[in-house]
């Protein structure tokens, strides 16, 4: 068992690989520079099996335990920034103007090169445990692709496991649950056609202004008036595209919104009532409608026994009472579900305080959290794959 005064000593050292990383963010698949930081990095560890270039700037590296033969687990760090003007104020506030580390990418994959220098240093575990750097999770991209290309397969892993810092809890606490722990996220597009015209003759019209305002005020209540109000199910339309003129009626507007959703299920049954929703309400005006869904990020999905795990591996960190195992799901998508698809594993939050939420200008990793990220690996590898299991 580690505690995180273990990984006191290497504090210092992974806040400045973790700012340095901040202060040059790239979007992503072009994480280029911070491919060959990582790859730098884990060479000059002593760990001598580092591929590249999977799904172009994907970085895999394979530590062998001295326990002996085992299985492979991966630990997954993500690497890309988000196209945003930072707003800290930080000394190491980004250098490329438009370009932020705004959800903690930055402090992800630092603390995963210190489990890797800590882990190749003691290789205190049966087996293997394979570090897997991850571009373009903010495109809901990179996870899928490493995986289409063999990641899983390529490196023998039998378990994957990822970790993502979550403002709102506190520094030293960790959140977990079995099962749905963040959703699964679709987009939909809807052009509703009428007849346009002068915006001072609307009765000549099928004003497809109107026909759309109608759609979205029912959208709303897809969810409120159509299921259980404990099942989580969230539809938005941010979009709405119509004439570029005050004085002229359109022939068409389009919608855009998007699904976000906790059961197979719940997708299901908002692809199919949006279309029903839409065409019932563009019929009743004389209008009709194109309907297109495209399915983007799977549900992130915990699995038992890899749950069971992850959360032993924090408790053993931080002691049982900082450890909620049953934290709330949201409604936000995350790639490596296409990681727990391919192989069963477990998405853990690891506390980043009262900081500004993800995504915004403000937003900063807490680098008091970093030995915590650090210790949660190495408890998880250790305990994993221990060396006196059979």
């Amino acid at each position: 068992m580690r505690s995180v005064d273990d990984f006191r000593d290497i504090h210092d050292e992974v806040i400045a690989w973790r700012r340095h990383l901040h202060q040059n963010p790239e979007l992503g698949y072009n994480v280029h520079n911070t491919a060959r930081f990582v790859a730098e990095k884990l060479a000059s560890f002593g760990i001598n099996h580092i591929e590249t270039g999977i799904a172009e700037t994907g970085v895999v590296a394979v530590i062998q335990g001295a326990g002996g033969d085992g299985p492979t687990i991966g630990l997954r760090a993500d690497m890309d920034a988000l196209p945003i003007v930072e707003a800290t104020g930080k000394p190491w506030t980004s250098q490329i103007e438009g370009k932020m580390h705004a959800c903690g990418h930055d402090g992800h994959t630092a603390m995963l090169l210190g489990a890797a220098k800590h882990l190749s240093a003691t290789r205190n575990f049966k087996g293997s445990v394979a570090l897997i750097f991850q571009p373009a999770e903010e495109d809901g991209q990179g996870a899928g692709r490493m995986v289409q290309e063999g990641l899983m397969d390529r490196f023998n892993i039998f378990q994957v496991f990822g970790m993502h810092n979550m403002p709102g809890i506190e520094v030293g606490k960790f959140g977990i649950r079995d099962g749905s722990i963040m959703a699964a996220l679709d987009e939909f597009d809807i052009t509703v056609t009428g007849r346009g015209g002068h915006a001072a003759t609307p009765h000549l019209t099928i004003d497809p202004v109107v026909v759309g305002a109608q759609i979205i005020t029912a959208l709303q209540t897809l969810v409120s008036r159509n299921l259980d109000p404990t099942e989580a199910l969230v539809v938005s339309v941010p979009k709405f595209t119509g004439s570029e003129s005050y004085h002229i009626i359109p022939d068409s507007v389009t919608l855009g919104g998007t699904v976000r959703s906790l059961s197979p299920a719940l997708r299901d049954f908002a692809e199919k009532q949006i279309k029903v929703c839409a065409d019932n309400i563009a019929a009743a005006f004389g209008a009709r409608v194109e309907y297109r869904h495209r399915r983007l990020e799977p549900l992130t999905f915990n699995h038992t026994e890899a749950t069971k795990l992850a959360a032993a591996a924090a408790r053993r960190l931080v002691g049982r009472e900082a450890v909620d195992e049953q934290v709330k799901p949201v409604m936000v998508s995350e790639d490596f579900s296409y990681m727990l698809q391919a192989r069963p594993g477990a998405f853990l939050f690891l506390g980043n305080g009262p900081t500004a939420g993800l995504h915004n200008p403000t937003y900063d990793f807490d680098d008091n959290a970093i030995p915590y990220g650090i210790g949660y690996w190495v408890n998880l590898v250790e305990g994993g794959l221990a060396v006196s299991a059979a």
